[in-house]
């Protein structure tokens, strides 16, 4: 069994998914690969069956039913992870934002000590392409506002570029994480910082997606915003 599995959530990137796998499986370290379609409508899951015959024994799949949101597929792959005994557990998007080269440097970092490692877009500076401004900055003030309603020392709160160690999945009740948004990749660092466990960042650059949509939303901000401060008020009734 492999020791580490990349877990890409899925919804309509029939125009990315191939090369992502490709990109992934051709590294020097060796990485399985979880793929979590929600029943894509542009048939990203056929395309990835298909792949599974070419890369078998290190690539899969789970297809839901529906579109429920980037928290609730995450959990389902930490699941799944953790019940095949994978030891290092990775969050990837499938549009190339997230460099999968940087893989080996997330690995390098749990390996030297980190319970998490996170690829990190503020930890020297803004390292962001083919972002507006705008975006940019609600970004990144997204995380100065977690930073200070938390009291986490992290620089990139709403990362989804994450290396786990199987223990930090195993110590928190995934049952008990709701949020799918940016709230739900906060959500997820306040309770291992929470727990003790030790985090680190790793500087990457992050390149908005070429092919595809962004699936941002209103709904998904507002979360964030109103999902810290009741995380927040959790920890201080000692209910996180």
């Amino acid at each position: 069994m492999n020791s580490g599995i990349v877990i890409i959530p899925t919804y309509n990137e029939i125009e990315n998914i191939e090369s992502i796998i490709r990109a992934v499986f051709s590294l020097e370290k060796s990485f399985h690969i979880l793929i979590v379609d929600d029943n894509s409508p542009d048939k990203t899951s056929e395309k990835v069956r298909e792949l599974q015959a070419e890369f078998a024994d290190q690539l899969f799949l789970e297809v839901r039913t529906k579109k429920a949101g980037l928290g609730t597929a995450y959990v389902h792959g930490f699941k799944w992870a953790l019940q095949h005994h994978y030891n290092y557990i990775y969050e990837m998007d499938a549009d190339f934002s997230h460099n999968p080269t940087d893989l080996t440097r997330l690995h390098d970092a749990t390996v030297q000590g980190a319970s998490i490692s996170i690829g990190s877009r503020y930890v020297t500076g803004v390292n962001v392409v083919n972002w507006p401004l705008s975006r940019v900055l609600l970004s990144y003030f997204a995380s100065v506002y977690v930073r200070l309603i938390t009291g986490m020392k992290i620089m990139d709160t709403t990362a989804g570029f994450v290396c786990y160690q199987r223990q930090v999945l195993e110590a928190i009740n995934l049952d008990q994480i709701k949020f799918v948004g940016y709230a739900f990749q906060i959500e997820m660092k306040y309770r291992a910082w929470a727990k003790g466990f030790s985090i680190v960042e790793v500087p990457v650059i992050f390149t908005d997606r070429t092919k595809g949509q962004s699936k941002m939303s209103g709904s998904i901000i507002k979360e964030a915003v109103f999902g810290v401060l009741a995380l927040r008020l959790k920890k201080l009734l000692n209910r996180l």
